[in-house]
C-alpha cells in the first residue's frame, strides 16, 4: 500500500476529477508510482488534458501532509479505493472517489440494505412528514438510511431514522469539519454517535455548488435504492435519481400534490417508470430476500381493536399523579390498563413504555413522562411516532389516549 500522502496528493490535485484519477491509477498502478513519473509518461496516456499534466507535475506534498495532520487531530479516518473496507458498491461505479474521509463508525455498507432518501430543500409540510415517516419506517424495518444532511427532506428523513433507533450514513459535499447547513450541528453529532458521515473532500473544504452533484453520485453509489420524496423540476434529488439509474440502482418516488411545484419532479419520475411507494415498509419488503439477516421480519401493524383491548385488560398497581403542578407522584392505587405484550414486537422500547403507561386512560404528557421514566425528549419522540403510526391521538391540552378501531357489524 502506497503511503497515504500520495493518495491525498492525487485526490487533491486541482482540476483532476475522480474519473481521471481512476484512469491514472489503472495506468500507473499506484499514486506513488504516478507521483514519481514524469510529464512524458503522463503524456502517453491518451485523452489526458494539458491542465491535468500540469497539475500532476506539481510534486509539492505540503498540502497533503497538512490534510493528514488535520485528519489525525480531528479523528477522521481515510479510506482509499484500494482498501478492503472501501464499499465494493461504490468502487464499481464509473467514477468512485479515490479517497473517502470518514467520521464516526461506518458500517459494512455492502452488507446493508442502504436506501438514500432525497428531496428538495424547500419542501412542504407534507414533504417533511412523508420524509420523516419514510426514514423512520426504513430504519425500523432494517434498512440503513443514507442522507445528504441538507435542509428539508434530507434532514427530515435522517431525523426519522434516528428516532427509530437506526443508524444513518451522511454524505456531505464539504469537509467533515464544516457543518452545512449550520443549523444541523446537532443532527451531525447525532448521526456520528451511532453512524457515520463521509466525504471525498478534505477537512476545511467549504460548501460549493459544484460539490453537491458530485456528492449525489456517492449517495446512490453506496445504496441499493434511492427514494425521492418531494422534488421540483430542477432539483439535486433528480440528479441523484439519474445517478442511481446510471449505476443500476432502484429508484422509488413518493406521489405528491399535482398542484404543487415542489412535487413536479418526483411526479415526473413516476411517469417515467420509478416505483411508486407510500411507506418505508414497501421499500424494505423489496430487499427482504436479499438481506434476510437485516430485514428478518417486516413490522406488522396490529390494530388496537376494541375486542383485543377487552381481552388484554388487567389490573395493576401504578403510581398516579396527584398534583401535576408540583410534579410529584403519590396516592398509589390500582387502576386498569391495557397489557400490550402481544404488541411489543411492533414497538421499540420507548414506544412500548409510553403506550403501556397510557393504557386505557387519557393522560397529560407530564403524567406520561413521570409514569414511564423516560426523558422528556424520549417521550416526545415516542409519542410522535406512535401518533404517525395511528396507535394514539392527541386531544386538547397535550393529553394523549390510545386509538381503537371499532368492529364493523
Amino acid at each position: 500500500m502506497a503511503s497515504l500522502k500520495y493518495w491525498v496528493w492525487l485526490s487533491s490535485l486541482p482540476g483532476v476529477g475522480a474519473f481521471t484519477a481512476n484512469r491514472l491509477l489503472d495506468r500507473f498502478g499506484s499514486p506513488e508510482h504516478l507521483f514519481f513519473s514524469d510529464e512524458k509518461e503522463y503524456g502517453d496516456l491518451q485523452g489526458l488534458r494539458k491542465g491535468d499534466i500540469a497539475a500532476l507535475s506539481d510534486k509539492n506534498l505540503l498540502g497533503a501532509r497538512k490534510i493528514l495532520e488535520d485528519c489525525e487531530e480531528l479523528g477522521y479516518r481515510i479510506l482509499t479505493v484500494y482498501d478492503g473496507e472501501y464499499p465494493t458498491r461504490l468502487r464499481n461505479i464509473p467514477d468512485p472517489p479515490i479517497v473517502l474521509y470518514v467520521k464516526g463508525r461506518l458500517p459494512v455498507l455492502d452488507e446493508e440494505a442502504a436506501v438514500a432518501v432525497v428531496g428538495t430543500r424547500s419542501c412542504t409540510p407534507y414533504g417533511v412528514k412523508a420524509a420523516e415517516k419514510m426514514g423512520y419506517e426504513l430504519s425500523r424495518h432494517g434498512c440503513l438510511v443514507v442522507s445528504g444532511l441538507a435542509r428539508g427532506i434530507d434532514t427530515a428523513a435522517a431525523k426519522g431514522a434516528l428516532r427509530a433507533g437506526g443508524r444513518v450514513v451522511g454524505v456531505v459535499g464539504t469537509g467533515l469539519d464544516i457543518v452545512y447547513p449550520p443549523e444541523n450541528k446537532q443532527l451531525y453529532e447525532d448521526v456520528v454517535t451511532i453512524g457515520a458521515i463521509i466525504s471525498e473532500y478534505p477537512p476545511g473544504t467549504p460548501a460549493a455548488s459544484e460539490h453537491f452533484p458530485q456528492r449525489n453520485r456517492i449517495m446512490s453509489g453506496i445504496s441499493v435504492g434511492v427514494a425521492v420524496v418531494e422534488a421540483p423540476q430542477k432539483s439535486g434529488a433528480l440528479i441523484t435519481a439519474s445517478c442511481a439509474l446510471d449505476q443500476g440502482r432502484d429508484v422509488y418516488a413518493v406521489p405528491g400534490n399535482v398542484d404543487s411545484p415542489a412535487c413536479e419532479g418526483s411526479n415526473q419520475l413516476l411517469r417515467e417508470g420509478a416505483v411508486l411507494v407510500t411507506s418505508g415498509k414497501e421499500i424494505a419488503e423489496e430487499y427482504a430476500a436479499l438481506f434476510p439477516d437485516k430485514i428478518q421480519s417486516v413490522r406488522k401493524k396490529l390494530p388496537l381493536d376494541a375486542a383485543l383491548a377487552e381481552k388484554l385488560i388487567s389490573s395493576v398497581t401504578v403510581k398516579k399523579r396527584q398534583n401535576s403542578a408540583k410534579k410529584e407522584i403519590d396516592n398509589v392505587k390500582p387502576v386498569e390498563y391495557i397489557d400490550l405484550v402481544k404488541l411489543k414486537e411492533c414497538l421499540n422500547d420507548d414506544e412500548y413504555k409510553v403506550i403501556s403507561s397510557i393504557g386505557p386512560n387519557t393522560l397529560h404528557i407530564d403524567e406520561i413522562i413521570a409514569l414511564c421514566g423516560l426523558s422528556a425528549g424520549g417521550v416526545l419522540s415516542a409519542l410522535t411516532m406512535l401518533e404517525l403510526d395511528g396507535y394514539i391521538e392527541q386531544t386538547n391540552g397535550k393529553y394523549f389516549k390510545l386509538l381503537y378501531e371499532q368492529k364493523r357489524e
